[in-house]
């Protein structure tokens, strides 16, 4: 899981950098705020899609190795 903790750690300190409230993170990249929760978090099953929507909207590649 170290992985999805990561991504989720740097999506949340890019959303604070950016000064987004995770709702406002949500309604830019088109996915819900339960979403955006769910990849901070580790938590849920978000898709590959809602993660490549959030990381776009915050400047952040997602690299498959």
């Amino acid at each position: 899981m170290g992985d999805v903790d990561s991504i989720g750690a740097a999506v949340r300190s890019a959303r604070k950098e950016a000064g987004l409230k995770q709702s406002d993170l949500a309604d830019l990249s088109g996915v819900s705020e339960r979403t955006v929760r769910a990849i901070e978090t580790g938590a849920g099953n978000p898709t590959l899609a809602a993660v490549a929507a959030v990381a776009n909207v915050l400047g952040l590649r997602v690299v498959a190795a």
